[in-house]
């Protein structure tokens, strides 16, 4: 028996391709974040088993005795709710409903055929309720179809579904060749680029191109590890041309032996990245890409998500994905609400004390940042509480958020997780060059606030109630007023008022005062 939270909902989703066969289930929590407590996969190759039209009893045997594998797991998970689907494989078989039927009667497994439209309309629904992409067009290779689908302000413009994949490519124009025959690159290149001319949707469209899929995974990894890259996660990760072309290159100049040894690269992938990356490079230069962007959730998550959304409550917008990322961030390490709650109005009034007095002007996208790092302060304090900053800084900066880019992740966690300035500069080693040092010092200045907001709520018990800044004779005059007991927030402050000093640029002193007494 698997333990499963009580609190939580699990649902299992086989995903019939036609390169592998994965089960996958999610666990959802009270608040719908999803996450993958299982994720097993069989490279079964199910397009190789297409004779002509028609998949051959080899193909369908083979499908069968996964799924029955697949669906005795499930039920060691406890659960609620089976989604199976089948793809491009099967779709193209003649004896597709046969197949379904043998299926049903053998494994009790009873398969949804996506069409065409429905396969890229899951891969994207995805995309557009997880990245902070307005515009966009998302590309999803499988075995044996590949999906693009245009949106533009989050909508979708067009779609169309392509009937070559990385198995039938590979098939095609590299059957009994060498992975990384030089001729057959020339000619799938040739060939590829060919049927994206045929929509004028395409070209020369100027807006990121978006990787689904196993390939475009495999291929950021690779990239990473050539780049040394710092942080953790793909979802959001950003190539441009040359980063593709570097990849592509390290693929055809490395012997198909050796590409078992390349970090990043799965091993039942090495046969046909090549025919994958080839599209990705085809594409992007048809389009005249704004950059390549990987996407960690595809048809799966978009099948889950869109199930979520049908729940009467936390649904997934399209428009405000930071901020549901935020609140389910801290949810999931139990930070408590009226703390939270607190330290943002906390930084809210001391940025607008600020900005009236003109010492500091962030932008709307900063401030919103400055309210996203006042929620989740410190909120690695649930795995140690002497070295918060440290796991913060690493949980934040780490973990695939949605709605954000690496560069936004790494702004947030060096506000979330503030303590000094020379935590600040070791966290900034790896990633300065991403930021100007004007950024760099907003960032520490939101950073300094938010661990002054902190200071002002030490108690967790909502005592300060208002917040005024005049400038004095000699420096400025922070006055707070406050309801309550003030003994842990006073101490605190005059503690910590070094952080604000630094962000006004003056000397400060803090007078408390009785709120009740104005009464």
């Amino acid at each position: 028996m698997v333990h499963q939270n009580k609190q939580a909902n699990r649902i299992g989703l086989i995903d019939v391709g036609s390169n592998t066969i994965r089960l996958v289930i999610f666990e959802i929590d009270a608040v719908n974040s999803f996450r993958e407590i299982l994720n097993i996969k069989n490279p079964a190759r199910l397009a190789q088993y297409l004779d002509g039209t028609m998949m051959s009893d080899q193909g369908v045997d083979l499908l069968i005795d996964i799924l029955k594998n697949y669906a005795d797991i499930a039920k060691l998970y406890q659960i609620k709710q089976l989604i199976p689907i089948a793809t491009a494989a099967i779709r193209q078989s003649d004896n597709a409903i046969r197949i379904l039927q043998r299926v049903k009667e053998k494994t009790g497994v009873d398969l949804e055929l996506l069409s065409e439209k429905k396969e890229a309309y899951y891969g994207n629904y995805a995309v557009r309720h997880t990245l902070p992409i307005q515009d966009g067009i998302s590309i999803d290779i499988g075995g044996g179809s590949t999906e693009l689908t245009l949106f533009k302000d989050k909508q979708v413009r067009a779609s169309h579904s392509f009937p070559f994949g990385t198995v039938s490519l590979k098939q095609h124009f590299f059957q009994d060749k060498d992975h990384n025959d030089a001729k057959a690159i020339k000619k799938a290149s040739k060939w590829v680029a060919d049927q994206f001319q045929e929509f004028p949707w395409l070209k020369d469209c100027q807006v990121p191109l978006i990787g689904i899929g196993g390939s475009a995974r495999n291929i950021a990894e690779v990239y990473q590890h050539q780049e040394d890259y710092p942080l953790a996660g793909i979802h959001g990760y950003s190539m441009d041309q040359a980063g593709l072309d570097q990849v592509f290159r390290t693929f055809a100049e490395t012997s198909f032996k050796d590409l078992s040894d390349l970090d990043g690269l799965s091993s039942d992938r090495r046969d046909i990245i090549i025919p994958a990356t080839l599209v990705f490079l085809e594409l992007f230069k048809a389009m005249g890409a704004t950059a390549f962007v990987v996407s960690s959730y595809g048809i799966r998550e978009g099948l889950i998500i869109e199930y979520i959304n049908q729940l009467p409550y936390h649904p997934y917008s399209l428009h405000f994905i930071q901020q549901q990322t935020v609140y389910r961030m801290a949810k999931q390490y139990r930070m408590m609400d009226l703390p939270a709650s607190q330290r943002m109005n906390i930084m809210s009034r001391l940025l607008d004390v600020l900005a009236d007095l003109d010492i500091l002007h962030p932008s709307i996208l900063d401030v919103e940042f400055a309210h996203f790092g006042a929620a989740l302060y410190y909120l690695g304090k649930v795995i140690e509480d002497k070295a918060e900053s440290q796991h913060t800084f690493y949980l934040i900066s780490n973990t695939n958020l949605k709605g954000f880019t690496h560069k936004d992740r790494v702004k947030l966690a060096l506000i979330a997780s503030y303590k000094n300035k020379s935590l600040f500069h070791q966290y900034t080693k790896s990633t300065s060059d991403w930021f100007t040092q004007d950024e760099l010092d907003m960032i520490l200045c939101l950073g300094s606030l938010a661990k002054f907001a902190e200071a002002l709520n030490d108690s967790h018990v909502n005592t300060v109630e208002n917040i005024a800044l005049e400038k004095g004779k000699e420096g400025y005059n922070l006055t707070v007023r406050y309801k309550g007991n003030i003994i842990a927030e006073r101490y605190r402050a005059e503690k910590q008022r070094n952080h604000l000093e630094r962000v006004i640029g003056d000397k400060v002193d803090i007078h408390f005062i009785d709120a009740q007494d104005d009464q």
